[in-house]
């Protein structure tokens, strides 16, 4: 199993000969309100031959018109069901709407959906293959339900926000050190790191390096390996 980080929580997952991909931006801009930090590593045209998308959520930063309205109509794009609609309307022509705790299989490759919890409708994935497991949480703050994904999918692999900002979109390093306390995995990945507040005001000084600094103080027995965009780990 290989991990490529595309850039922000675009990340490319190969395994069993399959290719999936999470959460597709390849904006240069960000928005008003938030700046592009840096651009992704590979084009929406490298990687328009995926095997299937995983979408956590409909905000700007997790989803890309232009990619959607590219890729082959065969590719499966999984959305939270309740917000499945929006996600078409972005251009996804395949889209297949999944309930927390519900299981879809492409291949030999197991997706479980798992809650998220969000300013939007949001979902998180559980992807089983190769007999391991990779937590995909999305944008979700800590929260109760990740007590069962640590009973029923124990994830090898957690990749998630570690960081955040004033108002924060997702967890910062409090929320996400209970995390880990709960899930246990043996590496965290930290996702959701390609976009900033344009206002300084709105920034912190949170980072994976600070993250892993008090996640060592802590004697946690967890790795975090901070992927910039274009590198890739293997499992």
């Amino acid at each position: 199993m290989k991990i490529s980080m595309i850039g922000h929580s675009t990340v490319l997952i190969e395994t069993a000969n399959l290719r999936i991909l999470t959460d597709p931006y390849f904006g240069l801009r960000g928005n008003l309100a938030y700046a592009r930090l840096r651009p992704p590593a590979a084009s929406r045209a490298e990687l328009a031959n995926v095997d299937l998308v995983l979408v956590s959520h409909n905000h700007f930063d997790h989803t890309d018109r232009a990619y959607f309205r590219a890729l082959p109509e065969s590719v499966p794009v999984l959305a939270p069901a309740r917000a499945a609609w929006v996600t078409r309307l972005k251009g996804a022509k395949h889209v297949v709407g999944i309930k927390p705790w519900q299981r879809h299989q492409v291949g030999p490759v197991s997706i479980v959906a798992v809650p998220a919890w969000h300013s939007a409708i949001a979902a998180g994935y559980i992807i089983e293959s190769e007999g391991r497991r990779v937590y995909f949480s999305g944008d979700t703050y800590f929260a109760g339900f990740m007590k069962r994904i640590a009973r029923e999918f124990p994830p090898d692999v957690a990749l998630m926000p570690v960081a955040s900002f004033r108002v924060p979109p997702t967890m910062g390093e409090r929320g996400a050190l209970s995390a880990v306390k709960v899930l246990a995995p043996k590496t965290v990945i930290p996702i959701h790191l390609g976009i900033a507040p344009r206002s300084p005001l709105l920034r912190t000084s949170q980072s994976p390096e600070h993250f892993a600094a008090r996640l060592g103080q802590n004697a946690a027995q967890t790795a975090v390996v901070h992927l910039r965009e274009g590198e890739s780990c293997e499992l």
